[in-house]
């Protein structure tokens, strides 16, 4: 949780602020949670309203999911990555260009551009890479020991998988499972 809000929401709530308010949720562990969490949201716990008629009246002013469309397949606990995608193909196969996350990252990374560097290009699909974010350090030492160096992580000029990916559906002419 992030306040009152799971960290999902706030990946959602990311992709709506940009336009994209079409969801399919892969879930496996924690989606009987998922689904709860949305089947019981309440728009009056964060935004203003006013309440009439002795509280059968509720006038929002303001709403957070209204305009989202949530589609929620299990997909299952133990489901790679590519068996989760495979299993929501029908949900985004005739789309263009279709958007992939983890779903437990959060970023300011400028979406539009992301999918405009992507759209201009061939590939199947791409994919966020940031750099590591760590207080530890590298440690250089021999065989004996003897340390020679110390780096901070972010000297290195390693870059991580983001989470956040941008995919054509020729992406699943790529994906194996025994299923296909």
């Amino acid at each position: 949780m992030i306040g009152d809000r799971p960290l999902l929401w706030h990946v959602m709530r990311y992709y709506a602020f940009h336009g994209h308010t079409d969801f399919v949720l892969c879930l496996g562990y924690g989606a009987a949670a998922v689904k709860e969490y949305f089947l019981r949201y309440d728009e009056t716990q964060s935004n203003d309203f006013t309440l009439a008629g002795g509280g059968r009246e509720i006038q929002l002013f303001s709403t957070d999911i209204t305009d989202w469309k949530i589609t929620f397949i299990d997909t299952g606990l133990h489901a790679t990555i590519g068996e989760r995608l495979l299993r929501v193909r029908q949900h985004v196969q005739d789309e263009e260009i279709f958007l992939a996350n983890y779903g437990d990252t959060l970023t300011d990374a400028p979406l539009p551009e992301l999918i405009d560097r992507f759209a201009a290009s061939k590939a199947a699909v791409s994919m966020l890479a940031v750099p590591p974010v760590s207080t530890h350090h590298v440690v250089d030492m021999d065989e004996s020991g003897t340390v020679h160096r110390i780096r901070l992580l972010s000297d290195l000029m390693q870059w991580e998988n983001g989470g956040y990916f941008v995919m054509r559906p020729t992406i699943f002419h790529g994906i194996w499972s025994e299923s296909s």
